[in-house]
């Protein structure tokens, strides 16, 4: 008996060195990784401007605003607003949440679109990268409905990939609401 619970403290003390070693291991891991992560994504997001802003020459990067789980961005060029990006969401993909940046010139329609993440099913809801997003483009939600044909909407679904295709006009129909509640009313375009 007292070599069974001799056995069983070793384990027992084995089991708790190993879990510290491997916490440890992952806390570094966790640590190394964690700044070029956010390089990446900082990139990424820089990326996403270029490409749903017009050409603007300030840095929108700077002067963020947070509002409602939304992200603000200003373009401007000789000092002038050219453009606003809405860093939107939307938590009803087909496979959960994907992230979205939206670009809007200062009457509020959409200048371009840019996916930032998602994990929607290869070769069916991830054509909302392709050129699928082009039929948003120089649309004004005052007159082009945010949801797909088979809901009353102006947007074609993309083909088998429906859930997705609502998910997007989700998320880009809360970018729109959020510009128009928190910029388009107030002087001179600041929330």
């Amino acid at each position: 008996m007292a070599k069974l619970e001799s056995s069983l403290k070793n384990m027992i003390l084995c089991l708790f060195l190993i879990s510290m070693v491997m916490s440890a291991a992952l806390g570094l891991v966790y640590n190394v990784t964690k700044g070029p992560i956010e390089l990446s994504s900082k990139k990424a997001e820089i990326d996403a401007l270029k490409v749903v802003l017009p050409e603007f020459d300030n840095d929108p990067t700077k002067d963020t605003r947070e509002i409602d789980g939304l992200t603000y961005y200003t373009g401007t060029k000789s000092g002038q607003v050219v453009g606003y990006a809405v860093k939107t969401f939307t938590d009803k993909g087909f496979s959960g949440r994907f992230d979205l940046m939206v670009g809007l010139l200062p009457d509020g329609t959409i200048n371009n679109i840019a996916v930032l993440s998602q994990k929607e099913t290869p070769g069916l809801g991830d054509k909302m990268k392709t050129n699928w997003k082009d039929q948003f483009k120089g649309k004004n939600p005052e007159s082009f409905k945010l949801s797909v044909k088979k809901d009353g909407g102006d947007v074609d679904a993309i083909t088998a990939s429906t859930i997705t295709s609502r998910a997007f006009c989700d998320a880009t129909q809360k970018a729109c609401d959020g510009y128009n509640k928190n910029f388009s009313k107030n002087e001179g375009g600041k929330p």
